[in-house]
């Protein structure tokens, strides 16, 4: 295992059963479903709490994965204020397809932005369910991940004092430039893969121009109009992998949203102020197993899905469900199936998700490749998913994602 072997001195020595790395969606699930099952936890978090709760990322949440935090007292105001949406829509050559997956399966989407999301979870966490947390430490290092007596230490950003805990397990939820992704041994397979695209992610203050998701499927480069709140909408353009946001500018962006989401039967979009610009480079891995001795990874931390699916979120649920539920049964009931089967059931889906993406990928950015092979595949695409009950009732359930018990 590669960890720092050493242990530090330190004033201080902490036992907790499990020290949880990263304060994201997966971690702080997690953390509450040991909460509620009165097992103790420790989150450590390298950003402040006021930077988690309005850092911003994806904002779709697929119904099975919803259903989960319900079941465990962590979805009241998503079901209060999340949106629901039944259907998204394809543009490709100025004509509109609309796409009605709820009418196809009965199942739709919330958009609940993930912001709020760890917003509820850190409250329910920390506030209400009484979990220890602390927030910008720095220099986190992990000892003895292949024993069953692992340490995590750090240094409290208030004292400046290295603080060191022991634990049972300790769980890696600080995405891939995190400390427990660079503790993995050599034998851990990573499989990368990256699509040579990059996409230009904007929020927008501005009102949707559409009720639902909308794709833009242009030979200038893919879009996507997201829908977010009823003054904010989230875009995406197609760019060169690299790009500096600063090359689009305000009036360069709307040019390129007007004329690759537009449509003979719709007004132009409605235009607003650009309160974020980034490029994101298009690529996804999968670290297998996603178990390591005693550290357990879950979310960005195990697997990267490109937001091309708006799948990234829901796999930290999911994971975080699996291994949650695994700790509390062998924690309080000795019973060990849930952590041994942990990485195998998540990876299945994994999987799944991942060739979803890479699916829609070709779909999204063929017309734009300069490949008249890809573009001519990418239009049979389109057609029979608009002409086949078949290959529509396909997609929908990709769409949507499978519940676990599928």
């Amino acid at each position: 295992m590669t960890s720092t072997t050493s242990q530090p001195n330190s004033p201080s020595a902490h036992r907790f059963p499990v020290v949880i790395v990263g304060a994201g969606p997966a971690g702080l699930t997690i953390g509450n479903i040991l909460r509620a099952a009165s097992v103790d936890c420790l989150v450590l978090e390298i950003e402040t709490r006021e930077f988690i709760e309005r850092r911003p990322r994806a904002g779709v949440i697929e119904e099975w994965a919803v259903r989960g935090l319900q079941e465990r007292g962590l979805a009241d105001n998503l079901l209060e204020r999340a949106e629901l949406h039944t259907q998204c829509e394809f543009r490709v050559g100025g004509e509109r397809h609309r796409f009605s997956y709820t009418e196809l399966t009965g199942h739709h989407h919330f958009v609940y932005p993930q912001p709020l999301l760890v917003t509820d979870l850190v409250r329910e966490y920390a506030d209400v369910r009484g979990g220890a947390i602390r927030f910008g430490v720095r220099d986190v290092q992990l000892h003895g991940l292949d024993s069953d007596r692992p340490t995590v230490s750090y240094t409290d950003p208030e004292s400046g004092q290295r603080e060191l805990l022991h634990c049972e397990f300790v769980i890696g939820c600080d995405g891939a430039r995190g400390v427990t992704r660079a503790a993995l041994p050599q034998h851990a397979r990573i499989a990368r893969q990256d699509y040579g695209v990059g996409w230009l992610a904007l929020l927008a203050e501005a009102p949707p121009s559409s009720d639902c998701v909308v794709f833009g499927i242009h030979p200038r480069g893919f879009a996507g109009h997201m829908p977010r709140s009823p003054e904010v909408t989230r875009y995406y353009l197609e760019c060169p992998p690299g790009d500096d946001p600063e090359n689009w500018s305000h009036e360069r962006v709307w040019a390129e949203l007007q004329e690759r989401l537009g449509a003979d039967d719709r007004p132009p979009l409605t235009e607003g102020r650009l309160i974020e610009k980034r490029v994101l480079d298009m690529h996804n891995y999968v670290v297998e197993p996603m178990v390591f001795g005693r550290l357990f990874l879950a979310g960005d931390a195990a697997h990267l899905t490109a937001p091309i699916a708006a799948k990234g979120m829901n796999l930290a649920l999911h994971d975080a469900f699996r291994l949650g539920d695994g700790l509390v049964a062998h924690l309080t009931k000795g019973e060990s199936a849930g952590l041994e089967n942990y990485s195998a059931a998540c990876l299945d889906r994994v999987w799944d998700y991942q060739e979803f993406s890479q699916w829609l990928s070709d779909v999204y950015h063929g017309a734009s490749s300069g490949d008249a092979y890809r573009a001519g595949t990418t239009l049979a695409r389109m057609r029979r998913l608009f002409t086949s009950p078949a290959a529509a009732a396909s997609f929908a359930e990709q769409y949507l994602g499978k519940s676990p018990e599928s």
